[in-house]
């Protein structure tokens, strides 16, 4: 049996980095990990091959080639996921579908052969028995939750790392919380399933082994879920592995905001390597907090809990959210000061849409407010409900904090106020920041010459050689990423 595994193609958003991996010569960020997980699942006998269209076409000799196509994406990915399928049914070959936008939204995918939905430790083998049997149905599915102690390690031979700027491990799955807007419960469950330290040790193992070198981005949706564990076992294990093979890795992950409440666990996750960490912060506005259900950011002080963070030795990266239904008419303004204050170089912020089967879903359906089916794609200047403020107003305060948050002036004035703030560890990958003299090399002809930010990224790094040399590096990172961020929005709001 011949099984082809296609990762559909993603749209030039925010966190494709499309327009940075120009400067590094990469072509994706990351790899498919899900995909990469379900090969080592399929049967040992078969053949297997895997396309991810962020690194090269789909051609019609592999769909040839093929007896079954394996299918997975993200919301973001459907117009991508149509034309796939819409070639795998041309061409005659079964389809295999599954991941997050099938699992959310299987209705609008009728034409799949079998839809292997929830979470495939639980689904896949049912689907594989039956198949084997002549007998496979259509659809899949399971209201339980897997053991995540029986994943395997992902089968990285399928792809050429090489293409790639950083590689996806992943710890956990779940989340403790419940905020509205959010299927990640819905996916994961709200009770935090883990992988034990041996686990996490060979899949360190299997990565180094291949000849990875750099960052690690563990996908876990709240990697300190599970903050005991993370501190008894898991992170003292992986400083064992960093410190015994030399600190070959940097890792980023995504935490709660409550991650400032614990010192030790992040002198812990910076001794391990970790450098970067993204917090959904959503809004300063304590209203709309509480509208979403986001709890644990209520009653704090916001901008002293990033700052703590940052003080730790972790990048901040956050996601906030506008379009709320007790969002006044200043949040905008609001939104600008907290950000540039706070030092939040990479900030994303979406105008907020209801994706399929969340709660909001819900109770927008229920109030008759839902208008059509949403991209996924926080950040394409529309939503898909009806907002209780003036919709033109939302969308056009919306584009004025992206002009004014990503404007070189605004972008590279927070960059200086992050790296004031910024503590790096002591122990940093040095012959890591070597892969990336060609990209300092391009900024300076692309960002110094060229680019409409010459002055203020050359001011910067002045200012980073003078004050702060040990995080040129950063700099210059971050002033890569202002340009794909420039590059994202400035069709829409220029």
């Amino acid at each position: 049996m011949k099984a082809l595994l296609i990762y559909p193609e993603f749209p030039d958003t925010f966190w494709s980095f499309r327009h940075a991996l120009k400067f590094i010569n990469r072509k994706a960020s990351s790899p498919p990990l899900g995909l990469l997980t379900v090969a080592a699942m399929l049967p040992e006998a078969w053949e297997k091959r895997l396309v991810d269209m962020n690194v090269e076409s789909l051609h019609d000799g592999h769909l040839s080639w093929a007896d079954i196509i394996f299918v997975s994406a993200m919301s973001v990915q459907k117009e991508s996921v149509k034309g796939v399928i819409a070639r795998c049914k041309a061409a005659g070959v079964r389809i295999v579908a599954g991941g997050p936008l099938f699992t959310t939204d299987y209705e609008a995918f009728g034409e799949v052969d079998h839809l292997v939905l929830s979470e495939a430790e639980i689904t896949l083998p049912r689907f594989l028995e039956d198949f084997g049997n002549g007998v496979a149905g259509h659809l899949y599915s399971t209201d339980r939750w897997a053991d995540l102690q029986k994943t395997p390690i992902p089968l990285w031979r399928l792809v050429n790392i090489k293409h790639y700027a950083s590689i996806n491990l992943q710890y956990s799955r779940g989340c403790p919380f419940n905020c509205e807007f959010c299927d990640i419960t819905l996916l994961c469950g709200r009770m935090p399933r883990t992988k034990d330290k041996e686990q996490i040790v060979r899949e360190l193992d299997s990565v180094y082994a291949y000849g990875f070198r750099g960052q690690v981005f563990f996908v876990d949706d709240n990697f300190i879920g599970n903050k005991k564990k993370l501190k008894e076992a898991i992170l003292p294990a992986i400083v064992e592995w960093m410190e015994r093979k030399k600190y070959p890795f940097s890792f980023n992950t995504q935490a709660s905001i409550e991650l400032s409440d614990h010192e030790d666990l992040m002198r812990l996750m910076v001794r391990a390597g970790f450098d970067v960490v993204f917090v959904g912060i959503e809004t300063p506005h304590e209203q709309s907090l509480a509208e979403c259900s986001k709890f644990h950011n209520k009653n704090r002080d916001l901008l002293a809990s990033v700052r703590k963070i940052q003080k730790a030795g972790l990048e901040v990266q956050g996601g906030f959210i506008v379009g709320f239904d007790n969002d006044p008419v200043t949040i905008f303004d609001t939104q600008i000061r907290f950000i540039q204050t706070s030092g939040v170089v990479t900030a994303m912020v979406g105008v907020l849409i209801a994706l399929p089967r969340t709660q909001l879903y819900e109770r927008l359906k229920k109030e008759k407010r839902l208008l059509k089916e949403t991209t996924g794609n926080n950040t394409d200047f529309a939503t898909n409900f009806i907002p209780m403020m003036d919709y033109d107003l939302l969308i056009n305060g919306y584009k004025r904090v992206l002009k004014t948050l990503y404007s070189p002036k605004y972008y590279y004035e927070r960059i200086r106020t992050f790296l004031k703030e910024y503590m790096p560890p002591q122990t940093k990958m040095v012959h890591i920041r070597f892969n990336y003299i060609s990209a300092f090399i391009k900024s300076t002809v692309v960002l110094g010459v060229i680019g409409k930010e010459r002055f203020h990224y050359w001011r910067l790094l002045l200012w980073t050689i003078l004050s702060r040399p040990r995080l040129f590096p950063q700099a210059v990172t971050l002033s890569i990423y202002g340009f794909h961020f420039r590059k994202v929005f400035e069709k829409h709001v220029s």
